[in-house]
């Protein structure tokens, strides 16, 4: 089986980098595996880690059979992201294993635990869902607006005056920086 390590740190200064690679070539080396590629990343809390992103698509291209991690925090940015990803690579016939966590996709009792760590991704999003929808209503009781400022209602009289002197929705739109949609809208009223 072809494998790819993945190790991350959050900053230059951490030192576990050597030690994370070590470990999952360890790992590897008892499951009889061959370590195809070792990708290193340095970076805290980053919304794109481009090389994650690149041996996610060395997984769908199936150059890889399975993916090692040292801890699943050095995986996953949240819960949502751990999750689809790790359901990504499931659906693509990608395993995925965790050392730390002792998880292991290759094994029923893995297969398992991914899904219930699926159950547990959607409980997140449902309450959070929850949570915002409660706050707009307690806003909305307390008068305060919601939503997107009505910046191109404000202009109605400036896109008439336009449209006027003969200028198109489009031009319009450009000199006032809004949506052409906006002006279309403005000139209705």
């Amino acid at each position: 089986m072809k494998v790819a390590l993945y190790a991350r740190v959050s900053t230059h200064d951490q030192q576990t980098l050597p030690m994370q690679l070590k470990a999952m070539r360890e790992y590897a080396k008892k499951r009889g595996w061959k370590v195809t590629q070792e990708v290193q990343e340095i970076g805290s809390g980053a919304k794109v880690r481009p090389k994650r992103e690149e041996l996610l698509k060395d997984a769908r291209r199936r150059q890889v059979d399975a993916i090692i991690v040292w801890r699943l925090d050095r995986w996953g940015r949240s819960v949502s992201d751990l999750i689809g990803t790790i359901r990504e690579l499931i659906d693509t016939g990608v395993a995925f294993i965790s050392l730390t966590e002792a998880l292991d996709l290759t094994t029923p009792a893995g297969k398992a635990m991914a899904g219930m760590l699926a159950v547990f991704a959607e409980f997140e999003r449902d309450i959070l869902r929850e949570r915002v929808k409660a706050g707009i209503a307690h806003a909305r009781e307390q008068g305060k607006a919601h939503g997107r400022p009505p910046t191109a209602s404000l202009k109605t009289e400036e896109i008439k005056k336009l449209s006027k002197k003969g200028l198109n929705n489009s031009e319009i739109a450009r000199k006032l920086k809004i949506g052409r949609a906006s002006v279309i809208r403005g000139l209705k009223t």
